[in-house]
């Protein structure tokens, strides 16, 4: 996909933008779409750990990561 090409969903947002008369209401439409997210992540989430491909001892394993980027010398 070509990163100069805005998509879609990204002109419906920032007409939506468009809109907002206040830091509140950019504030709250964040929520919104961060709402929304957390949903798709817990519904995705809750189907794995159903099927048995996520499991205590995988979150385990998850958590012992180390996700942090390595800085290059």
């Amino acid at each position: 996909m070509d990163t100069r090409t805005i998509n879609p969903v990204q002109l419906h947002l920032l007409e939506m933008f468009n809109y907002c008369g206040s830091e509140q209401t950019v504030s709250e439409l964040k929520d919104v779409l961060a709402d929304f997210y957390a949903k798709k992540v817990q519904k995705e989430a809750d189907r794995l750990w159903d099927e048995g491909t996520l499991n205590g001892e995988a979150i385990e394993r998850i958590l012992q990561e180390h996700w942090r980027t390595p800085y290059i010398k």
